[in-house]
């Protein structure tokens, strides 16, 4: 199993119980970003995750397309999800990838999540959410 297998698995198979699991998967220096965070070292990166867990009801990772290449990595992914604090707990999908740079030891060192923020959250915002799709709607207008 690659690498990043692993880091898949390890993804769809974590809740707020398992959190402690993380150390496993990560160097105590990681550097962890994305489109809302920058997370540096282990402890903050757990806060982000016992926050995050606390109320999700479900995710799941199914991947794209993969690429290893020495202690570098990056899947691109479509993620769905249940919180209760987005779109009422629906189910929803986001297209994002992800960008792993492994330390000598195998735990990731630096982790970075490429997504669309509005296709996550704003969109499921009432006002806010028909402010965003009319804004994209006029932008793809104007080309």
């Amino acid at each position: 199993m690659s690498r990043l297998d692993d880091f898949l698995e390890f993804y769809n198979g974590l809740n707020s119980s398992g959190l402690h699991r993380l150390a496993e998967l990560y160097h105590p220096n990681v550097v962890f970003t994305d489109p809302v965070h920058q997370l540096h070292g282990s402890a903050a990166l757990a806060n982000y995750f016992e926050h995050a867990y606390a109320r999700l009801n479900q995710c799941h990772f199914e991947s794209k397309t993969r690429c290893e290449q020495g202690d570098s990595g990056f899947i691109s992914w479509q993620m769905t999800l249940a919180h209760q604090a987005i779109g009422n707990g629906k189910l929803i999908q986001v297209e994002g990838c992800t960008e792993l740079r492994w330390h000598q030891d195998g735990r990731i060192l630096y982790h970075r999540d490429y997504y669309d923020l509005t296709e996550l959250v704003y969109q499921h915002l009432p006002v806010i959410g028909w402010a965003t799709n009319t804004i994209k709607q006029r932008m793809a207008k104007a080309h």
